[in-house]
């Protein structure tokens, strides 16, 4: 799934970084970098990377504060030198900036076990464990059998198992393992083919116990690179193998950096959430206003009926789906409810948007209604001229250019994992329909007299309980993907929940909603924590499908009122500044709550209990606590 790129861009790329490297600008600059590697092709991106890695990272921080930083630990088997380039490139095309630790050869066992390595030490929000060919072939004798293999196997995996259950007692960041592709040398060595077969079957087993051992272990991932090898990418470079113990050929290494890149995004808040798509040249191989039904018909639609099933199957897994188009929309409707050969129908789209306004005025506009912000969605577009003005008008979405050859729009789509996530919940599947009734309550509020009038006929519904242990992976989410409301931008995989949950002085709240249009499920979270006699909360996440309804009062009001009944003397919250959550900047002011100080990057208030009800809840909302003792 290689991007298309233009040898111009890549001398363009190459010459511009080039010049701000040696002009000592490049720190100064680091914003412009996200640009400059649109596009690149993936030798402009190596050597982009070499570059870009000669940076301290605390040279761009001191110049742009407000650049996301990711830290990344990489131990392995092998030398691993080549890819922390590639990291640093892959993390900068997403608008992040690489912390990286590489640790010593060949020194994964003892990085992962003993927590005061100087890899665990280092604290990294993920931690790349590299397995190569070589982690067993080391171990095999000469001359060996397939036999053998596998016994090399069962100890690796059984190593490996132990391995990752220490780290995850006590580690913080996201733990990465990978499949180890099996070489081509390897099988060539037996000249029996049923021993081939053997061998074959032993490797590809032992790839499967790795695979499964992440639907066991929460916080793990392992990334698969078979499909990697598929795209003709060689597993080894015999030379670098041989002479420097890199046992990963460089472009597999690249590849596998790109994939830590999209998870890397993910950690850092910045997974999109709404896919968003042209019709003519893009959803369908006809001009509808000049072909009408005759849009999918013929063996040419096929490549567009196949980007129309790979639409789907995301929109199932919670992107929204909407079509952005110049048309009208009776036609399109009528073709997306009626049209035999659409796999993509109108049912499974959060919207419709078909006029002749530009189309960055719809995407913005379309922004508003679903409370989201533009750097929340996908644009993919095959008509250059529409691409370039909304990445003009708005830069913060990211376009997709639908290139000549049809064949080629799904590739294009999935290239860079846009819409990945760590887990799947059922909010997730469920996300279309909820943002659905979204729409209905902006058409209601509409037609309502007044927002007051609005709320009080919403009928808004919150129950405020400890999360359960089924909803500790939703928690998580919540907390990776919501920047607008997220009081200090908490960032908290499943296992970080879990210890909260379990900790002696905190706890963990979940807020779940409803009204007349439907469930919103769980919508939001509450970290807290005990210190004396003063409860604290580190955290206050909630969804921007339901802000502006009175939800944040009345759980507020029932955390104070909690903390009083449980003999706390105040309340403090904080606020960390972020690029999207300044308009939550006063909640707690709002709320009777008094600064208490700014280090320019931080808010801290404080509410010292001093009245009987603080905080009454809405008068417009039902509200239900189910805290009972289960606040510090």
């Amino acid at each position: 799934m290689a991007a298309p790129t233009t040898e111009g861009s890549d001398r363009e790329t190459g010459e511009t970084l080039l010049t701000l490297h040696r002009s000592g600008r490049l720190a100064a600059e680091y914003p412009r970098v996200r640009g400059l590697l649109a596009g690149c092709s993936e030798a402009e991106l190596r050597r982009a990377g070499n570059l870009l890695s000669r940076l301290r990272p605390e040279d761009v921080r001191q110049a742009h504060p407000g650049v996301p930083v990711v830290s990344v630990a990489v131990t392995g088997h092998g030398t691993l030198a080549p890819l922390v380039p590639a990291l640093t490139a892959e993390l900068a095309r997403h608008g992040l900036l690489l912390r990286p630790h590489l640790a010593d050869y060949d020194s994964y066992v003892f990085d992962l076990s003993d927590p005061g390595s100087t890899l665990r030490r280092f604290d990294a929000d993920v931690v790349l464990c590299v397995l190569d060919p070589a982690v067993v072939l080391d171990e095999l004798p000469v001359p060996w059998t397939p036999e053998d293999v596998e016994r090399a196997w069962d100890e690796k995996l059984g190593l490996l198992t132990g391995l990752v259950t220490r780290y995850r007692s006590t580690g913080r960041g996201t733990l990465v393992l990978n499949t180890v592709p099996l070489p081509a040398l390897l099988p060539a060595q037996l000249l029996e083919h049923r021993s081939r077969a053997r061998l074959g079957a032993v490797w590809r087993q032992a790839n499967s116990r790795l695979l499964e051992l992440a639907q066991s272990h929460p916080g793990l991932v392992v990334l698969d690179l078979d499909p990697l090898v598929a795209e003709g990418i060689a597993v080894t470079d015999e030379r670098l193998s041989q002479y420097a113990k890199v046992h990963l050929a460089p472009p597999l290494l690249a590849r596998y950096a790109r994939e830590v890149g999209h998870l890397a995004r993910h950690l850092a808040g910045r997974t999109k959430k709404a896919l968003l798509l042209d019709l003519d040249g893009t959803l369908w191989n006809g001009t509808l206003g000049e072909d009408g039904f005759d849009v999918l018909q013929g063996d040419h639609s096929e490549p567009f009926r196949f980007l129309q099933r790979v639409v789907r199957q995301l929109g199932s897994q919670g992107v929204l789906l909407g079509v952005v188009s110049k048309n009208d929309v009776e036609p399109v409707r009528a073709v997306l409810r009626e049209h035999p050969r659409m796999v993509l129908r109108e049912e499974d789209l959060v919207t419709v948007v078909a006029n002749w306004r530009p189309k960055h005025e719809n995407i913005a506009e379309l922004a508003g209604t679903l409370n989201l912000g533009t750097d929340s969605f996908v644009f993919m577009d095959d008509t250059p001229a529409e691409c370039g003005l909304v990445e003009a008008e708005l830069p913060g979405v990211t376009v997709l250019r639908a290139g000549a050859e049809p064949a080629h729009h799904v590739a294009t789509l999935l290239r860079d994992g846009w819409f990945d996530t760590l887990v799947l919940t059922t909010e997730d599947r469920a996300r279309v329909e909820k943002y659905q009734q979204e729409v209905e309550r902006r058409d209601f509020l509409q037609q309502s007299a007044s927002v007051e009038e609005y709320l009080r006929l919403l009928g808004v519904r919150v129950r405020l309980s400890p999360v359960a242990p089924s909803e500790v992976a939703r928690v998580s989410q919540l907390s990776l993907r919501t920047n607008q409301f997220n009081m200090t931008l908490s960032r908290l995989q499943p296992a970080d929940v879990a210890r909260l949950v379990a900790g002696p002085a905190t706890s963990v709240l979940v807020v779940h909603a409803a009204d007349r249009f439907g469930d919103n499920g769980l919508v939001g979270a509450v970290f807290l924590r005990r210190a004396a006699d003063v409860v604290h909360i580190d955290g206050f996440l909630l969804s921007c499908r339901v802000f502006s309804r009175g939800i944040e009062q009345a759980c507020l009001g029932a955390i104070l009122r909690h903390a009083r009944a449980a003999g706390a003397t105040a309340v403090v919250g904080e606020h960390r500044r972020g690029p999207k959550n300044g308009a939550v900047r006063d909640l707690y002011p709002r709320h009777g709550f008094r600064q208490v100080t700014d280090d320019g990057t931080t808010t801290v208030f404080r509410h010292d209990l001093d009245s009987e009800d603080p905080l009454p809840v809405p008068a417009h909302l039902q509200f239900t606590d189910q805290c009972g003792g289960d606040t510090p």
